[in-house]
Formats: structure tokens, C-alpha cells, sequence
């Protein structure tokens, strides 16, 4: 039993650590990719996106790294993790 209590909580942290790191794995995308960016936002928001000139300045605007979250993103929920600040 005192063998168990050592082990759950370094499984809950090696869990925890894993879910933490899963989000980096998006490729980056550049600036010059924002048309197709903007593209791919309509098709995941349809009717819900916003304006292309908006989308195309928060694209411009946004990281490498941002830009990748959004091009992974296949639902609205994965979109709003993605980090724009």
C-alpha cells in the first residue's frame, strides 16, 4: 500500500506533463501563409467566422506558432486554445 501512494502521484505528474506538452505539437506556419490560414478558419467556423480582413489581420499579427495551432485545429474548441496574446 505505501508502494502505491509513492507511485499514483508520480503517474498524475508524468499524465499532467504529457497533456502540457501535447499543445506544442503543431508545425509552425509562417505570415506568408495567412490566405490559406483564413481559409481553413472558415471552413472549421462555416457561417461563424469572422470577417476575412479580420482574420487576416489576427493572422498577421499572430505567431508561428499560432498560426500552426489554428491549421491543426479541426473543431471551433481546438481554435479557441490557441494562443493570439
Amino acid at each position: 500500500m505505501k508502494k502505491l501512494k509513492t507511485i499514483i502521484p508520480f503517474v498524475l505528474s508524468a499524465a499532467l506533463l504529457l497533456a502540457v506538452s501535447g499543445c506544442g505539437e503543431a508545425p509552425k506556419v509562417a505570415k506568408s501563409e495567412c490566405k490559406a490560414v483564413v481559409a481553413h478558419v472558415k471552413t472549421v467556423l462555416g457561417k461563424f467566422a469572422p470577417s476575412e480582413q479580420e482574420m487576416l489581420s489576427q493572422c498577421k499579427a499572430a505567431s508561428d506558432e499560432a498560426r500552426g495551432c489554428v491549421m491543426a485545429a479541426a473543431k471551433p474548441m481546438k481554435l479557441s486554445q490557441c494562443d493570439f496574446g
